[in-house]
């Protein structure tokens, strides 16, 4: 089945109910039939301008309606969407387009910029863009074109997504989603995130937008800059959800962070919200109660997952105990929760960098730690990525147990008594010393709950055991004080305060380690 055929549904079972609200420009609504027949107009461009199934188009653009009606069209004809960070730098850029080369590039009018800095991208023959720029193919031109027949038929393993990643070498890889894998991935989450046809999501996150359109959901895109969720306007973001009265909210730590430090929402309820998910980095328990006091009447959830494997388990507020609390305040690490059913989850001794060949059952089930040994977590399912493109990181990140693929989420963490995940950081970031182990998440999760700390880090720096923290208040004798009381346990060489601890650039809210050592060593 086309992953296209999923809006064809919705246009036809509810055409007139809204598929995707942008609250920017003073608040354009785009029903489901008024997407899809935008989406097939498109398709009929796309194969005007000779793209055909199986060549690749990259595109680069912001979360905005344009962006899914490009999408659907490049997936209805069984060509393959190619998605890449436009900040990554121009060695990267270069790299992932020889991986494979697009024939057409599709980008907003800012996105076109992205030609003089690559070489790559102004090689591609078809340069399309959603507005007006000299040089470039108008999108435009689609909406004067009659629709493009049904969505091509295309094998359940052809690729419909490939996601570019820098990885942590810096060396680019693809994750090659195919049809039958994205069909999988969004039925897994309709399931963790009970999508229903005529709720009202305000989401951030572009594979969450893509999951409300195959489920009937309406999605609100904020009038917010989503390239940088730790720095959108919250009050803002606040609005928008009370205007459209949003039934649920999907989004990163950071997005929430931000909508929870603003004015309003510090005076102000969202009541119609329902439920809440937040995921795409560590998800602590504070945020969780602060996210309830926002919305009343939700049971806010973290979700745990990756690009390759989305999602893998998630964590309701109601599920966490007062001992789970108390557990997680004394090191027990992170609690993801319960894996979703559509994954099978072990954990196996950690392999370092090291490539695993082929095992059989037997061979795996020796390899596989028993509750609550805490090792590398991996994962299978029809939702997991099998490979990348070109094969350029299987070998590190993928094995087979027979003929099941599984993929190396390279993250630790252990099973409890009750088969709930537990997280304890990265892999290669635990500190053995004097034949004890100490993980980042053990300690960075204790002190997410003392009042003042707005982030913190666990690091290992010329021997020493560092905790990096990024303060709230003034008075950092005290809490350094406070924070010595509270990790008597952990063994802390040295606290050191920083003014802004680095973190990811999607989500601005995973700790960078390596740009921290960098930091705590100068």
């Amino acid at each position: 089945m086309n992953v296209a055929e999923l809006l064809d549904r919705q246009a036809r079972d509810t055409p007139h109910a809204l598929a995707i609200v942008e609250k920017h420009g003073g608040g354009r609504t785009t029903t489901f039939s008024e997407l899809q027949e935008r989406a097939a107009q498109g398709a009929a461009l796309l194969l005007e301008l000779g793209i055909r199934p199986n060549d690749g188009v990259l595109i680069v653009h912001p979360m905005q309606t344009q962006l899914y009606v490009a999408l659907t069209a490049v997936l209805r004809i069984g060509a393959v969407a190619m998605f890449i960070d436009p900040s990554a730098d121009t060695r990267i850029l270069d790299a992932c387009c020889a991986l494979q080369q697009p024939v057409a590039y599709f980008s907003s009018p800012l996105g076109q910029l992205l030609r003089f800095r690559s070489r790559a991208v102004r090689a591609i023959e078809l340069n399309i863009c959603s507005g007006t720029v000299p040089g470039a193919i108008p999108w435009g031109r689609s909406l004067h074109m009659a629709s493009s027949p049904s969505a091509f038929a295309v094998a359940p393993d052809g690729p419909a997504l490939v996601t570019f990643t820098s990885g942590s070498t810096g060396v680019p890889k693809g994750a090659v989603r195919t049809h039958a894998v994205l069909l999988a991935q969004l039925e897994a989450l309709r399931e963790t995130m009970e999508l229903q046809t005529g709720s009202v999501d305000l989401t951030t996150l572009p594979i969450v937008l893509l999951a409300n359109l195959a489920c009937g959901v309406t999605s609100v895109i904020s009038d917010v800059d989503l390239r940088r969720p730790g720095r959108v306007d919250g009050a803002h973001a606040h609005e928008d959800a009370a205007a459209c009265n949003v039934t649920s909210a999907t989004a990163s730590p950071a997005f929430f962070g931000r909508m929870l430090s603003c004015t309003g929402a510090a005076q102000t309820t969202l009541p119609s919200i329902r439920k809440i998910f937040c995921g795409g980095a560590p998800v602590f328990p504070r945020l969780l109660d602060e996210l309830q006091n926002l919305a009343p009447h939700a049971d806010p959830s973290a979700v745990y997952g990756s690009t390759e494997a989305e999602p893998i388990a998630h964590c309701r507020r109601s599920d966490i105990t007062t001992a789970d609390r108390k557990a997680m305040q004394n090191g027990a690490g992170l609690l993801a929760g319960m894996p979703v059913r559509a994954v099978r989850l072990r954990i196996i001794a950690e392999q370092s960098d090291q490539p695993i060949s082929q095992l059989d059952e037997e061979r795996f089930a020796q390899m596989t730690l028993p509750s609550p040994e805490a090792g590398e977590i991996v994962v299978s399912g029809d939702h997991v990525v099998p490979g990348y493109l070109a094969g350029r990181g299987d070998a590190e990140t993928k094995f087979k147990v027979d003929t099941t693929v599984w993929h190396r989420t390279g993250d630790l963490g252990y099973l409890d008594a009750s088969g709930r995940l537990w997280l304890l950081g990265r892999c290669g970031t635990r500190i053995d010393r004097d034949g004890q182990s100490l993980f980042p998440f053990c300690v960075e999760t204790a002190v997410s709950d003392v009042p003042g700390v707005a982030r913190s880090a666990l690091v290992a720096v010329n021997g020493l055991t560092v905790l990096a923290v990024q303060p709230k208040v003034s008075d950092k004798d005290r809490l350094k004080g406070e924070l010595q009381l509270r990790l008597g346990w952990a063994r802390i060489d040295a606290i050191r305060f920083l003014h802004r601890i680095p973190v990811d650039r999607r989500h601005n809210a995973k700790i960078d380690y390596p740009a921290l050592r960098r930091v705590l060593t100068k």
